[in-house]
C-alpha cells in the first residue's frame, strides 16, 4: 500500500473532524480535546500491517546505534510539555511512587528536580540513557522488535512517552504492556507534535495530520482496553509560531 491509501481508507480526517464537532462543548474546548469526544472507533481495530510500514525498514537498532544529543521540539514546545508534566505527576518527593519513560533518551523532559521513589528509562540508545539525570535505572530496548516491557505487573504511577508514538509499529501490542505495567489508577501519557524522522515513523502517522493524530493515538488506548477517562489536550505554547504539542492520556481501570 503506498502512503496514504491507509488512512484514504480509513477516511481519518473525516472521522476526526466530526468527532471534533461532536455535541454542545464550550468554546474554551480545542479542536483537539473534542477529536476524542465522541471518536467513534470502529468494533474492530482499524490498522492493517500496512498502515504500520515505513519507508525505512532496515532495522531500528541500526538506526539508532549512534546516539543523537539533539532535541527533538524547539524550547518553547518543550517549556510547554514540562508545564503538563508539573501539573499532572504525582508530587515530586514521594518515595512510593515510581515513574516510568518508554522511549527514553539523554533528556524526559520532566520538571527539573522531580524527584521519585523511581524513575525507570527504556529506550534504544545506552549512551543517551547513560546521560540522562532523571533517570534511576534504564534498559535499552527496541519495542519494534518485542513490545513486551520487561516489568512486573502493577508497578508504575505513571508511563510517558515523548515523541515517539509515530515510530512504534506494534502500538496496540505496546500500549497493552503499558497497561499491564501501570498501577490500577496510573495514568499513561503519550505526547508528540508534527515532527519526526518521515522514514521511521509509520505510514499512517505521515499520511495524515494533526487531528488525525489524536484519533489514532486514542486507538491505542481504546483498542488496548482496561483504560478511562481518555483526552486530549493542545499544550502548543504558541500555535503557528512554535512547534504544536499535544498529549493523549488515559487512567488505568482500578
Amino acid at each position: 500500500m503506498t502512503a496514504g491509501t491507509g488512512a484514504a481508507s480509513l477516511n481519518l480526517t473525516a472521522r476526526a473532524a466530526a468527532a471534533s464537532s461532536y455535541g454542545s462543548v464550550e468554546d474554551t474546548t480545542s479542536e483537539i480535546a473534542k477529536v476524542l469526544l465522541d471518536p467513534k472507533y470502529p468494533d474492530v481495530y482499524p490498522f492493517d500491517a500496512s498502515m504500520m510500514a515505513r519507508y525505512d525498514e532496515s532495522k531500528d537498532s541500526a538506526f539508532y546505534s549512534q546516539p543523537r544529543f539533539v532535541q527533538h521540539i524547539d524550547d518553547d514546545a518543550i517549556k510547554a510539555l514540562t508545564g503538563f508534566y508539573a501539573r499532572t505527576f504525582p508530587a515530586s518527593g514521594s518515595d512510593d511512587v515510581a515513574m516510568l519513560d518508554v522511549c527514553s533518551s539523554w533528556i524526559s523532559h520532566y520538571p527539573k528536580d522531580y524527584a521519585a521513589g523511581r524513575i525507570s528509562g527504556l529506550g534504544m540508545n545506552e549512551d543517551e540513557l547513560k546521560k540522562n539525570p532523571i533517570l534511576s535505572d534504564y534498559v535499552v530496548k527496541d519495542l519494534n522488535d518485542d513490545p513486551k516491557l520487561p516489568y512486573d505487573d502493577n508497578t508504575f504511577d505513571v508511563v510517558t512517552n515523548a515523541v515517539s508514538v509515530d515510530y512504534l509499529t506494534k502500538p496496540l501490542e505496546m500500549m497493552k504492556e503499558v497497561r499491564r505495567v501501570l498501577k490500577p489508577g496510573g495514568t499513561a501519557m503519550m505526547s508528540f507534535s508534527n515532527r519526526c524522522f518521515p522514514t521511521k515513523a509509520v505510514s499512517v502517522w505521515t499520511s495524515t495530520g494533526d487531528l488525525d493524530h489524536i484519533w489514532i493515538v486514542g486507538a491505542y488506548f481504546h483498542y488496548a482496553g482496561g483504560f478511562e477517562g481518555l483526552r486530549a489536550e493542545d499544550i502548543s505554547p504558541k500555535p503557528g509560531k512554535t512547534d504544536p504539542m499535544y498529549v493523549v492520556y488515559a487512567t488505568k481501570q482500578a
